[in-house]
């Protein structure tokens, strides 16, 4: 499909700046100086106007957190292989690398953001990571633990990707959810594990931030 075309690393590497999330310094990530000027050299590489805001060029607080918690406990992730789900920027691919996951499957739609993980993990002195496209309509790839962060920014996407979530938990995987209070979340049904107060990304605001598990 056209939208799954290749981007070049190096579009990346122009477009962003490396910089160390604020509650992950041991990050490296490439993220977005301008979002404007990057929405307008998306335009020009594709040669039409984007449809999504360029998730992957910010870290954003649920999956600083996940990221946050999986090198504070890596024993959550350490032997294990692991799916970051809504992968973005891959930032909570990375850290799971770093914390000692045995393998680490990212999954994100969107092609900028392959190329955007690719170069994260490059910088941050990994191996590739292998990239999947949308997953949520079939079954979780067998992994061992799903990471997912900041995914449920709207009601559409939570009533997607919240019965894959639990489907991946009944068939065995251990699922963390990072996200900033949102409404979405189902927060009656999950069991909190971790939380912090992440700067905003856009702003001098502190956003509290959960990482939750589903039981």
């Amino acid at each position: 499909m056209e939208e799954f075309r290749s981007v070049p690393a190096a579009f990346v590497r122009a477009h962003t700046r490396p910089v160390r999330p604020a509650l992950v310094p041991e990050v490296t990530l490439q993220v977005a100086a301008d979002v404007v000027a990057l929405w307008e050299a998306i335009e020009e590489e594709r040669g039409v106007a984007p449809t999504e805001p360029p998730f992957w060029a910010a870290a954003w607080p649920g999956g600083q957190a996940l990221a946050r918690y999986v090198l504070d406990v890596p024993a959550t992730v350490a032997g294990r292989s692991v799916l970051d789900l809504g992968a973005g920027s891959g930032l909570v691919a990375v850290a799971a690398a770093l914390a000692g996951a045995r393998e680490v499957v990212a999954s994100e739609i969107d092609p900028f953001g392959h190329a955007a993980i690719a170069v994260n993990a490059e910088v941050n002195g990994l191996p590739p990571v292998a990239v999947l496209g949308d997953v949520l309509g079939e079954e979780s790839p067998a992994v061992d633990v799903v990471l997912a962060g900041d995914v449920c920014y709207d009601r559409v996407m939570s009533e997607r990707v919240l019965p894959w979530l639990e489907a991946a938990r009944a068939r065995g995987a251990e699922v963390y959810l990072g996200d900033p209070g949102r409404p979405y979340v189902p927060t009656d049904r999950l069991a909190a594990v971790a939380t912090y107060d992440v700067p905003d990304t856009e702003g001098p605001q502190v956003r509290r931030t959960t990482v939750w598990r589903l039981p």
